[in-house]
């Protein structure tokens, strides 16, 4: 099957015009960059007890440097980078942020101060933030809407498979090298996917939505924005991303140094006990979740929304109680329970937002998601749990108990992410409609 002069996949069978193998073959090469992506940024948390202390860092300090910095020049970057994904070459855009975020998780490595070590931090920031959005755009014109809940159940594999390269790769490495080999070895494991990104064929944007009939003109920065605001459901879809992403993700962050504060793990068992969580038991439930999206993509749409309300309500409950409790024991059983789950929304959640959205913003939609949601997990949430912390410390008996008082409060914010997903149900169908995908 041969590229048009014009770039674009020919007609087939499939609106895409690609055959079911290549499909699912471009998913799996668009999964594997989101793996390495999430492992390149997961493995930094693994390693913050010996970074904190070789720098002599505060916890205030570990924040910035591990969410802060990488979050500012991430969403800074996003969404111009975003519009751009709605203009260029996805392919070459996607290979582009993947070499500049290898090349400096590398440099991170060879840092010798915090100085240093941040402004490589931005590097990897600004190179990640290039590669998200074109690789969802591409996946969206791949699928049909009604196999999009499947797809990117899928593509959302990656970041079960990225949590445990970095936690248990990161941790294991980082015992028998030292953190800054480890960070090297990290920046060369993208080379494969590199080589197979040469193999992906760029999609007709808009191929497979039904109610799109014309490539139409590509909006401006205002113009794109107006549509997500007028979009309601696809709205509440983003804040309840966003803040599902805080309550989870941005707790994860510190679980590797709340294990070894409280419960006297090293860096290497924190770092196994969340990449298993994260990556093993993650992925069995983001299988079990793809499956059901198997069922549900024969349902009426609002059945995601439900099931995204429920599950982020359900984990709520263990994810506060792991970090109350002073059994050990206890503590891993119910981080079992907490951990594991919550990236299972990310499949259903971003295929709504693909078809809440028309193809040509959808890469600029998918930024404005990655803007909130990373503001979310990798600024507010590690800088502000770590200065609750600290403040804390200075307040009660045992300040290094400090952490999980902090862990148990923000857990909370689940319920909040829930009610998002509920409200979203409201103007779903009208949405659904206007951006082409009824």
């Amino acid at each position: 099957m041969d590229v048009g002069a014009s770039g674009t996949m020919p007609a087939g069978s499939h609106p895409s015009g690609a055959s079911f193998i290549r499909r699912y073959w471009v998913l799996a090469v668009m999964t594997l960059v989101y793996a390495l992506n999430i492992a390149d940024r997961f493995v930094l948390s693994t390693l913050i007890e010996p970074i904190k202390a070789e720098f002599a860092l505060s916890d205030s300090a570990v924040g910035f440097l591990t969410g802060v910095a990488l979050a500012l020049f991430y969403t800074t970057a996003g969404l111009p980078l975003g519009i751009l994904a709605d203009r260029v070459n996805r392919k070459k855009m996607i290979g582009w942020a993947l070499a500049i975020w290898s090349i400096f998780t590398a440099c991170c490595g060879l840092a010798q101060n915090f100085w240093q070590l941040l402004i490589a931090r931005i590097g990897v920031g600004v190179g990640e933030a290039g590669g998200t959005p074109p690789s969802h755009s591409i996946i969206a014109d791949y699928f049909l809407p009604s196999e999009r809940a499947i797809a990117m159940s899928i593509y959302a594999l990656g970041v079960s498979l990225g949590s445990a390269i970095g936690g248990i790769g990161g941790g294991l490495l980082t015992e028998q090298f030292g953190w800054r080999t480890c960070l090297i070895i990290f920046a060369f494991a993208s080379t494969p996917a590199l080589l197979m990104l040469l193999t992906i064929r760029e999609p007709r944007r808009g191929a497979c939505d039904p109610g799109v009939t014309a490539h139409a003109q590509k909006p401006g920065f205002r113009e794109a924005l107006a549509f997500i605001r007028s979009q309601r459901a696809l709205m509440h879809v983003i804040a309840g991303g966003t803040v599902a992403t805080f309550a989870g993700g941005g707790l994860v962050w510190w679980t590797p140094a709340f294990l070894g504060r409280s419960h006297g793990f090293s860096v290497g068992e924190a770092g196994l006990q969340v990449g298993l969580m994260s990556g093993a038991a993650g992925a069995a439930a983001m299988v079990a979740a793809m499956f059901l999206m198997f069922r549900m993509a024969r349902m009426d749409p609002k059945w995601q929304c439900y099931f995204l309300a429920g599950l982020t309500l359900l984990i709520t409950i263990p994810g506060v109680a792991a970090h109350v409790v002073s059994d050990r024991a206890t503590a891993i059983a119910l981080l079992w329970l907490f951990v594991p789950f919550i990236n299972v929304m990310i499949g259903p959640s971003l295929a709504l937002i693909q078809n809440l959205t028309r193809p040509e913003v959808r890469g600029f939609t998918v930024a404005v998601l990655l803007f909130t949601a990373n503001i979310a997990n990798l600024a507010i949430a590690p800088q502000l749990i770590g200065f609750v912390s600290d403040i804390l410390a200075a307040r009660i008996a045992d300040p290094a108990q400090s952490l999980r008082y902090a862990l148990a409060g923000f857990g909370l914010t689940g319920i909040w992410a829930a009610w998002h997903f509920y409200a979203a149900v409201g103007s779903l169908r009208s949405d659904l409609a206007k951006a082409g995908s009824a």
